[in-house]
């Protein structure tokens, strides 16, 4: 026979079956929790870079690869075809004005210098020679001259006397015609020599010049060789820094190729290079930033090469402060050619989360979230980029590459 359960019983059956469900529904509730935590995309706050939106200026610039130089150096060539004979100061030492820095071989110029200096003795016996030859030929001219007017003046004696004998009836007008075409003859043969000394002064005052003139040239041939031969001693016209020297001794050097190069260390200036794509953007006077280990200078442009060479193009730019003490020859720096300077615009650090072009989707930190928007972009530079539209000032913009999550509507930041 059944008994009845006693309500205790079933009171407490009851307890247990609340408790068991409720437990059920919270361990349901945290599982979804905790699932719906493993979903939601998140990152670590400390993995990613962060800038915040301001006002200020931005310079549009297109990248150039510089160097610095030297503002002023001076190359030094070889004034005469020579072998080096001997060094005497090494590179990275301090010259001043005409100390020997190489010396060359004198040998071969002293004997091209002997060779001119006897031919301008042989010019000399020339001119001697050739004055004499000429001042004979026109002393005979002149005896032929003198001869002539006796000549002349005997014939017009001859024609006075028969003129005179045709007046008293001794003569024959025959006779004073043949005497007056005698006379002119004689006459028109001394013009001819008269003519002929003329004409032979002349020659001859031409071929003195002429001579002169070879001499005059090879004089100034001698004193270039002379002068070229006392140069041999290679030095510099102005204080400075040897920056290079050909150290090949025995070496066998042409006039006019380099030997040394002298720079002036006080001063600098940067030869910079751009792809070709760009050359229509460079102009003399356009204004440049140059980056040297953290430091920017200002500049201007100074000169733009016409020529391409291997799809580059190869431009100089004068420094504002070009003694500054972060410089030194032959130093790498970035060069940035300013190509349109906008003032007080939003913008934002420049960084690997911009792709350079107009609008791209950025995220944008706020209550601890990333979130995904679209924003416009305008002119950039190395260091800024402007902002057009899709931000406001002061707002926090995650500036690292972010292409990972780049559907990710929204993210969660974990401190």
């Amino acid at each position: 026979m059944d008994r009845a359960i006693p309500t205790a019983t079933l009171n407490r059956r009851q307890r247990r079956r609340w408790l068991l469900g409720l437990g059920a529904l919270v361990l349901l509730t945290a599982g979804l929790l905790a699932f719906r935590r493993v979903l939601k995309p998140s990152l670590e706050r400390n993995t990613v870079l962060t800038a915040r939106t301001e006002t200020g200026n931005v310079e549009a610039s297109l990248t150039a690869a510089g160097v610095i130089i030297p503002a002023h150096e001076a190359v030094i060539t070889s004034p005469i075809q020579s072998t080096i004979r001997r060094v005497l100061v090494a590179v990275g030492s301090k010259v001043q004005p005409n100390q020997t820095i190489l010396e060359l071989d004198r040998e071969l110029t002293n004997t091209a210098l002997a060779k001119l200096q006897d031919e301008q003795q042989q010019n000399r016996n020339k001119n001697s020679q050739l004055q004499l030859t000429l001042e004979k030929a026109l002393n005979d001219l002149r005896s032929q001259e003198q001869v002539q007017q006796v000549k002349v003046r005997s014939l017009q004696s001859a024609l006075r006397d028969e003129q005179y004998l045709l007046k008293i009836g001794g003569g024959t007008s025959e006779s004073v015609r043949q005497a007056e075409l005698s006379l002119k003859v004689a006459q028109l043969e001394l013009q001819r020599l008269a003519e002929q000394i003329r004409n032979q002064r002349a020659a001859n005052a031409a071929d003195v010049r002429e001579l002169g003139f070879t001499l005059q040239i090879q004089e100034r041939s001698i004193a270039e060789l002379a002068g070229k031969l006392q140069q041999a001693n290679i030095s510099s016209q102005q204080p400075g820094v040897l920056t290079w020297v050909n150290e090949n001794l025995g070496s066998t050097v042409q006039a006019g190729d380099a030997l040394a190069r002298v720079a002036d260390l006080s001063r600098f200036r940067v030869r910079a290079t751009i792809s070709d794509a760009y050359a229509d953007a460079l102009h003399p006077q356009d204004p440049v930033v140059i980056r040297v280990n953290g430091t920017d200078l200002r500049g201007t442009i100074t000169t733009v090469s016409p020529a391409v060479e291997k799809g580059v193009v190869t431009f100089y730019a004068a420094l504002a402060q070009d003694h500054h003490p972060a410089l030194r020859s032959n130093l790498r720096a970035d060069v940035f050619v300013v190509t349109k300077a906008l003032h007080n615009v939003v913008r934002v650090k420049n960084g690997p989360f911009y792709k350079g072009g107009k609008e791209q989707p950025v995220f944008v930190v706020k209550e601890g979230k990333a979130v995904r928007r679209t924003v416009q972009f305008g002119e950039s530079n190395f260091d800024y980029v402007q902002i057009t539209g899709g931000l406001s000032p002061g707002e926090e913009v995650i500036v690292s590459d972010m292409k990972d999550h780049v559907d990710t509507p929204e993210l969660t930041l974990n401190d």
